[in-house]
């Protein structure tokens, strides 16, 4: 599981109501919360990430336990997100649709490409490389497929 894209820099501290702001949780269409994904923070930031790695400060996720936030990302077209600590639940929120989480302290520069392969444990931005906390075989067999949904369908 590897990729790569350009930075958008956060702060630390984003909670899942940022991310995906609750007036837009009445509708199932996903596509819609990609769309509108950290309008409160930024009304400009969702088109920018498409492609992106989001590299942000400690404990992003917290908040509420919704699962949204981490599908808004997802539909938004994020590939990955960098931060020193996520909330537990986002964390394995993020996992299950199949968006990488990577645990690492990344100094950000916005626009900055940001690579990494988690089968093997390392991010790098700025021609820096910083081995990661490896994510369980388990968890990465989940990513490849796609999200827990497809890992169980190809279990069949």
């Amino acid at each position: 599981m590897h990729g790569k894209g350009k930075a958008v820099c956060l702060a630390a501290d984003i909670d899942t109501d940022l991310v995906i702001a609750g007036r837009y949780l009445r509708t199932k269409d996903r596509s819609l919360w990609g769309q509108h994904v950290f309008e409160d923070l930024d009304p400009k930031l969702a088109p920018r990430l498409k492609g992106s790695v989001i590299v942000a400060g400690k404990n992003f996720g917290c908040g509420s336990s919704r699962e949204q936030a981490a599908i808004a990302l997802h539909e938004a077209g994020v590939l990955a997100v960098v931060a020193p600590t996520f909330a537990r639940i986002f964390f394995r929120n993020a996992i299950n649709i199949g968006l990488p989480l990577i645990e690492s302290n990344l100094n950000c520069i916005d626009g900055q490409i940001v690579s990494f392969d988690l089968s093997s444990g390392w991010v790098e931005s700025g021609g820096k490389r910083r081995m990661v906390r490896a994510l369980s075989p388990r968890m990465l067999d989940i990513l490849k497929a796609g999200g827990l949904i497809e890992y169980w369908k190809g279990k069949r």
